[in-house]
């Protein structure tokens, strides 16, 4: 066991836990922050997608150990009031249907949006690649996009 200072969306949190913790285990388990989801554990599905230094990474298999100081933002520190432009477009394209992949598809999606404001539908195939919906709301999470895109 060790001491982790850990930065999560904006806010200073220390947790004793084994360094080779997952950081989803430390959101979930030890910070009560639900948001980011479990998927499949091997980070091919994209569910439990966070932002580490405002990089998308998956956060079942980043050690809490290789967080170090850099901030990390979870589906609730995305925004204050669910009023991101991504927030905002899932709503009005209606894209979740289960929902289970929603935070993770959206926290990819605000990574893509942060790099590149006004990406073209290949760039959005591209970059979404790796987030599964088993629901296959593809069309509608693309739409959105576009739409928070076009709100910048």
């Amino acid at each position: 066991m060790a001491n982790f200072n850990l930065n999560i969306n904006g806010k200073e949190y220390t947790v004793e836990v084994d360094p080779s913790t997952p950081i989803l285990w430390v959101l979930r388990d030890h910070l009560q922050l639900f948001g980011t989801k479990y998927g499949c554990g091997i980070a091919q599905c994209g569910s439990c997608t966070i932002h580490l230094g405002g990089i998308a990474m998956r956060s079942c298999i980043l050690p809490v150990s290789q967080v170090g100081s850099q901030p990390v933002t979870t589906i609730e520190g995305l925004s204050e009031n669910g009023d991101h432009p991504l927030q905002e477009a899932w709503l009005a394209h209606d894209v979740p249907q289960c929902g289970y992949c929603q935070s993770g598809q959206i926290m990819n999606a605000a990574a893509l949006l942060s790099a590149n404001p006004k990406p073209s539908d290949e760039e959005i195939e591209s970059a979404m690649h790796g987030n599964i919906c088993r629901c296959g709301t593809y069309t509608r999470i693309k739409a959105a996009i576009k739409t928070a895109s076009a709100s910048k």
